[in-house]
């Protein structure tokens, strides 16, 4: 472990200086006195405020958590070589093949660059929201806001936290058994992660249906499925969604596209333009 603030900060400012805002889809805007990220942009595709960031960077915030290190080793592009060496330098355990890990490599993360044109959500094995797009999130709401286990998807579901999303009895009861099996097989391949052992039984200690279906050991699979997002200024919008897995590193990515026959690419591309702001 390591736990000198100045030589993660130093780190840090070198990862910034080498990421072109060009490799991340930003614009470059003008005249850069530093060759590579400005601060607030790193904050923003971190997630974080421009102020911590320079806190980070200056040694004055001496404790990150793990899911800060997560989203600054997302945004900075770093490889898992680099992303162990920011946890150790931040005293924090790296990622072991033991836990569910929220990291996504490079090559996914420029994978998901190019689908800036649907929604998309990116998820760990225990279906926490790691990262989504903006499309995404003017889709479904802006989830900035959440934390803890407001961001994982079956503890919202199943606790009936707010959603847009509106499913028919059938393809509610093929998401949920979907997901309850997901969440078996993450079991079985993390036995070692307590996060997710405690999610499971905080799941099973607060939804009857949950409790049932895992109970019932019935397998399903996550497909194309459809449904309805309920957006609070276009109204309906009818989906397609498919959840794409990325084998080796565990992660669930949820795909959104337009239904043929249906207006939802126009209701995209005024979603791409108004972002998540409330149309008048």
């Amino acid at each position: 472990m390591n736990d000198d603030p100045v030589a993660l900060g130093q780190a840090l400012r070198h990862w910034r200086d080498r990421t072109g805002p060009e490799d991340l889809g930003l614009p470059r805007g003008g005249v850069r006195r530093a060759p590579g990220l400005r601060r607030e942009e790193l904050a923003q595709l971190a997630g974080l405020s421009v102020d911590y960031v320079v806190r980070l960077e200056r040694g004055r915030a001496t404790s990150p958590s793990p899911q800060v290190l997560a989203s600054l080793a997302r945004a900075l592009r770093l490889n898992e070589t680099e992303r162990d060496h920011l946890y150790l330098l931040a005293d924090q355990a790296p990622p072991t093949s033991g836990l569910v890990s929220p990291h996504v490599p490079p090559s996914v993360q420029r994978l998901l660059d190019q689908l800036n044109g649907s929604p998309v959500s990116v998820h760990d094995a225990a279906w926490n929201l790691i990262s989504c797009n903006p499309l995404w999130a003017a889709l479904m709401g802006d989830p900035s806001p959440w934390r803890g286990k407001e961001r994982n998807i079956a503890w919202r579901h199943f606790t009936r936290q707010p959603t847009r999303v509106a499913h028919t009895p059938d393809q509610q009861d093929r998401f949920e058994t979907a997901l309850v099996s997901d969440l078996r097989s993450s079991a079985a391949r993390y036995p070692a992660d307590t996060r997710l052992t405690a999610l499971i039984n905080d799941l099973r200690g607060v939804s009857d249906r949950f409790d049932d279906l895992w109970d019932s050991h019935t397998v399903g699979f996550h497909t194309t499925d459809s449904k309805t997002v309920h957006h609070p200024d276009l109204g309906p919008v009818a989906i397609d969604c498919d959840t794409l897995t990325v084998p080796g590193d565990d992660l669930r990515i949820a795909v959104c596209s337009p239904p043929l026959g249906t207006a939802t690419a126009d209701q995209f591309a005024l979603l791409n333009s108004i972002g998540t702001q409330v149309l008048s």
